[in-house]
């Protein structure tokens, strides 16, 4: 695919970031099937990769069980959506679209894309149940994997330095894959041309949007999302741990004072 202007752009904010000696944070973004991080929070990586920072993408499926779409068409269309966001992507062997187990196995196989990205901060799907299975069983095995990481005596990795990333969030692909009682972190998507790279991203995914709008559904959310920090729209991170600042000065912001 010819890179587009906004791509060489993204290109050369993060060059210049390296040449300040300033090396931009590393977004490492786990989907369990090729559309899942582009509906789940495709807009925060437009928001990170328009701002210069990098993002890898690790889909562990090619959506072999689909009711839409072969695998070769859902490989295609996530590497094109990738390419819209920014970011580059890998795709991982586990146990296939609909089979996957949670096996310590699979967790170190992830510690070690950890271990050789190095990402600051990684995403994966939330725990809540009441959604395809494949999504919650990934959501722990990523948890663990960012534990294993970090341990040296790991014999499966020891080829591979370890690494502590700096925070895990969980993204939500469904309504129902928000958790219950937990307050999010919200990522203001305002932006003209966030908007429109994820957008783009997620209409590459064509053969899963014959039956249903879910382009439009993920823009209702996004909306209801920002009518809560009086934001345009805005996706939602859930935390694992808790957030760690150095002061209260990046905390002047809350969602209802707008």
């Amino acid at each position: 695919m010819k890179p587009t202007p906004k791509s060489k752009a993204r290109v050369v904010r993060a060059a210049s970031a390296l040449q300040s000696g300033k090396k931009p944070a590393s977004l490492l973004v786990f989907g369990a099937h090729p559309d899942d991080i582009e509906f789940g929070c495709g807009g925060i990586v437009a928001r990170e990769t328009n701002a210069g920072r990098s993002a890898h993408f690790v889909i562990c499926s090619r959506g072999e069980a689909g009711t839409h779409g072969t695998p070769a068409e859902r490989t295609v269309e996530a590497q094109k959506a990738a390419a819209l966001l920014g970011a580059t992507l890998e795709f991982v062997a586990l146990d296939s679209d609909a089979h996957l187990e949670i096996r310590s196995a699979h967790a170190i196989t992830l510690a070690g894309i950890i271990r050789r990205t190095q990402p600051t901060i990684v995403l994966a799907p939330t725990h809540e149940q009441n959604q395809h299975p494949d999504h919650w069983r990934l959501a722990q095995l990523v948890r663990d994997a960012a534990r294993l990481a970090r341990y040296g005596g790991l014999a499966e990795l020891k080829t591979l330095p370890p690494h502590s990333i700096g925070q895990l969030f969980f993204y939500a692909i469904t309504p129902n894959a928000e958790p219950a009682g937990v307050q999010p972190v919200l990522i203001d998507l305002s932006a003209p041309e966030v908007i429109v790279s994820w957008i783009a991203a997620m209409e590459a995914h064509a053969s899963q949007l014959k039956t249903r709008n879910y382009v439009e559904v993920q823009l209702a959310r996004a909306r209801v999302h920002g009518s809560r920090c009086g934001a345009t729209a805005a996706q939602a991170l859930y935390p694992n741990d808790a957030l760690v600042f150095d002061s209260l000065a990046p905390l002047a912001r809350g969602a209802r004072h707008f």
